[in-house]
């Protein structure tokens, strides 16, 4: 039977590896993520020879992650079923995208009931566009933007280990502030981003920062999640600063295009099926949604 174990920084080279053979937009599949949320998810992780197995426990009950990787498909769907057989669990799969879902019915036709998952879409954007907020769709992003410019003193510089405890008492300050309109997921979002500093380097986050008039007004920090798509994992500014959320959106798509000539998307992940995250991420004009689907098996 698979022998599962806590993910932890170790397993990050064999993971990285089968992430870059799957070569998936999809912020559920990025060692970054996997590991900053794993108090919430209690992932755990078995190295099945050219693909990654995961298990996560999601509102308290079990299922599994796409085998991604390279290599057959088929072993590593029937080692995930003969576990969750063991274990006398549904075999459920969560976090499928369209490719895997067609992956699926190929392999196993007929042999799953797929069922989309909307709060789970990421929120795709050409980063070229955020970097510039060219068109009239942006024109009020630009407008914001022109006018924090004009009323700040402020510079956007990469976030490195020497800002983190300032980053962190800008989280801590956020965090108060919102509690009372946002629910649990607030904490488990403030211990993700608590990992993310402490493992900074380990993980090969990047990042920046925004400074005006002295003061951090924001920050954000992700990693490449494919060969040509950035996943914005947390952004985070002064809501009652004019112009704040923008150029940080802005000035980091600028950082990455300079560092990264291949890039072309930035993920900008899901809304959590939140209100006011979906107006928000609306608001930039994503290009497309990535689809998520739940995949439970229904096969003999």
């Amino acid at each position: 039977m698979i022998e599962f174990h806590a993910i932890s920084l170790l397993d990050k080279e064999w993971i990285d590896r089968h992430l870059r053979c799957e070569d998936t937009p999809s912020a559920d599949f990025n060692f970054g993520n996997m590991f900053i949320w794993d108090e919430h998810y209690r992932q755990l992780v078995c190295d099945f020879g050219e693909r990654t197995l995961t298990k996560v426990r999601l509102h308290g009950l079990p299922a599994f992650a796409y085998p991604v990787g390279c290599g057959p498909l088929r072993p590593a769907i029937d080692a995930l079923r003969s576990y969750a057989a063991v274990m006398n669990y549904d075999f459920l799969l969560r976090g499928i995208t369209d490719r895997h879902k067609a992956l699926l019915e190929e392999e196993f036709p007929d042999c799953f009931l797929f069922c989309e998952e909307p709060k789970y879409a990421d929120y795709i954007y050409e980063a070229q566009k955020l970097a510039t907020y060219a068109g009239k769709a942006l024109h009020g992003k630009k407008n914001h933007c022109n006018r924090f410019e004009a009323e700040h003193d402020w510079a956007f510089v990469p976030l490195t280990r020497e800002l983190i405890p300032a980053c962190t008492q800008m989280l801590n300050a956020w965090t108060e502030e919102n509690a009372e309109r946002l629910d649990e997921s607030i904490v488990f979002e403030h211990n993700a981003i608590d990992r993310a500093f402490r493992n900074y380097e380990a993980l090969g986050l990047e990042g920046g920062v925004l400074f005006a008039d002295g003061k951090i007004l924001g920050f954000s920090f992700g990693e490449m999640t494919s060969s040509d798509t950035f996943d914005v994992h947390v952004e985070k500014a002064a809501a009652d600063v004019n112009g704040a959320y923008p150029m940080v959106c802005r000035e980091l798509s600028r950082m990455l295009l300079a560092r990264h000539p291949e890039l072309v998307w930035l993920n900008r992940e899901d809304d959590m099926g939140l209100e006011s995250l979906r107006k928000s991420k609306e608001s930039y004009k994503p290009a497309y949604l990535l689809r998520k689907y739940a995949a439970k098996w229904t096969g003999d």
